[in-house]
């Protein structure tokens, strides 16, 4: 979400104008927001990453190795939403309660705080179309490995999710949304 506030900023104080008069498409510029704000959120898990032994959670090389695409993949996908909403949104303060409004119960029913599995029907159907929870599931899978509790596994409509599924969840997402802001940010008057 991080690169939706980006933009918002950059046009707040004038500075989107002037990087939309160069000479480069206004397709470009949202490709470049989305997959910066992806690269700057792929840091702050690699940071997340490096203190993890303090708090006393190692993980294997490999795991980690496995983890890094699996990041970028979730952070490119939510940061391409982040720029569709900015991308409509002309005020720093509309950003801030749209976001706020989208960002915890993303977070919440993500699957992040509570096991998926057991959920009342409502709840669960709101886990199912939170696209938030198909990011979350392939990390908890790779972190937790193949002793994953039956109470975190993901299944929609009677299918249990792999990581592969999720993925292609969250690159679907992913490019709905980047296809959107880009043809948002297009069509948009700065």
């Amino acid at each position: 979400f991080t690169a939706g506030v980006s933009v918002v900023w950059d046009r707040e104080f004038g500075f989107l104008k002037e990087v939309l008069v160069a000479p480069i498409s206004r397709v470009a510029v949202a490709a470049g927001k989305t997959l910066g704000g992806a690269t700057i959120a792929l840091i702050q898990g690699i940071v997340m990453l490096l203190f993890a032994p303090i708090f006393g959670v190692t993980l294997p090389p490999g795991v980690v190795l496995k983890l890094l695409p699996v990041m970028f993949l979730v952070a490119s996908a939510l940061s391409a939403m982040g720029v569709l909403l900015a991308s409509r949104i002309k005020s720093m303060e509309a950003h801030q309660v749209v976001m706020q409004f989208l960002m915890f119960p993303m977070i919440f029913l993500s699957g992040v705080f509570f096991p998926v599995g057991n959920l009342p029907f409502w709840m669960s159907v709101l886990v199912k179309v939170n696209p938030a929870t198909y990011g979350v599931d392939p990390i908890r899978q790779l972190v937790l490995g193949p002793q994953l509790a039956t109470s975190f596994r993901l299944t929609v409509l009677g299918h249990t999710m792999s990581i592969v599924d999720d993925l292609i969840v969250v690159a679907a997402f992913g490019v709905v949304m980047a296809v959107l802001a880009m043809w948002s940010f297009n069509i948009q008057e700065y």
